[in-house]
């Protein structure tokens, strides 16, 4: 699919800006923890996760046009995460990325945040129904 390719080690800057500013948009209102979000969840922290588990590579996906906008890992038949800059949303790369996954991989399901509505509603608009089951996190 256009602009998606598989990540690299090249590319641990940009992900990692974009894990660390989309899970401070979308969880701190949530969790209320400014020691996690601000202390611990930093750009460096990831990079260093990433580098040293470089497997992790093989299974996330960019969103490329020149710049790396979006991400999506996929393990197996499972959406691990998806993530788009906060400063791309609203634009269809998410859509983009989940289509992608769903064609290529034929991902049944995920996880996610019952008060994280904003998700919920994006994963139902592609398809996606709630099942009922419940994962304590």
């Amino acid at each position: 699919m256009k602009n998606i390719r598989l990540s690299k080690k090249e590319d641990v800057s940009r992900i990692a800006e974009i894990l660390v500013f989309a899970k401070r948009m979308n969880f701190r209102s949530i969790f209320h923890n400014d020691d996690y979000s601000f202390n611990e969840l930093q750009v460096m922290n990831v990079i260093k996760e990433f580098l040293d588990h470089e497997e992790i590579f093989k299974h996330i996906w960019v969103y490329d046009d020149g710049i790396v906008k979006g991400l999506i890992q996929i393990e197996g038949k499972e959406v691990k995460t998806l993530y788009v800059e906060p400063f791309f949303q609203n634009e269809g790369i998410g859509g983009t990325l989940l289509e992608f996954a769903l064609g290529e991989f034929q991902v049944k399901y995920l996880w996610a945040l019952e008060k994280n509505v904003r998700a919920l509603d994006f994963y139902q608009r592609h398809g996606f129904v709630y099942h009922g089951e419940w994962k304590y996190e």
